[in-house]
């Protein structure tokens, strides 16, 4: 089961600005390292009980920065509240994340097609918002090689999976050049899970 839901959070622009602008005060976007030995190139962190991070050790979720060796910051009630809405309105009453993923794309930013099965389980959906510019989102099938199918996530949209399809593959392909009012030339996305 997979639901887009258009401009769902479209007024929320400004405050989902400012409330990342705090949670980086303590926790600074920072552009991690694949197990392989390469750079992302898409600036990430985390609020929630748990973060999630990349290194030559592997992708796993941990309580506290590694940068700064301390909690993550406390998820805004904002972003909990946007969270649950989502997947309430996508068929999914019983979602509590504890944790958000915060990605920063630039103009040059991709993220190849991928599956999120770090969390603990399966059965609670992925509840993912996109701000700023204009991200084609890919949203594949349950193998790689399936085809995927090409979104254009705006400002505000939100995007939502679970149940059978929570496996699938997804990625992004590239960003929509131009200037967003708030976001500049960025493309801010906020991924919900629940980790643990």
């Amino acid at each position: 089961m997979y639901k887009l839901l258009k401009s769902f959070a479209s007024n929320k622009s400004n405050d989902i600005n400012n409330a990342i602008k705090e949670i980086t005060k303590k926790a600074p976007f920072r552009y991690m390292a694949t197990p392989y030995g390469h750079n992302m190139s898409v600036a990430m962190t985390s609020c929630g009980d748990f973060g999630w991070i990349s290194n030559r050790e592997g992708y796993y979720y941990v309580k506290t920065d590694p940068v700064s060796e301390e909690l993550w910051p406390s998820m805004p009630d904002l972003f909990k509240d946007l969270a649950i809405s989502a997947a309430k309105e996508a068929g999914f009453d019983n979602f509590n994340p504890d944790c958000c993923l915060i990605n920063r794309y630039g103009i040059k930013s991709r993220l190849s097609l991928h599956q999120d099965r770090d969390e603990k389980d399966f059965s609670q959906p992925i509840v993912s918002f996109s701000f700023g510019l204009i991200g084609i989102f890919q949203f594949g099938g349950l193998e790689r090689t399936t085809k995927p199918q090409d979104f254009y996530l705006e400002n505000g949209d939100a995007f939502v999976w679970g149940g059978n399809d929570r496996m699938r593959y997804h990625g992004i392909k590239r960003i929509v050049i131009g200037k967003d009012p708030v976001f500049g030339d960025n493309r801010i996305n906020l991924t919900f899970r629940k980790a643990i």
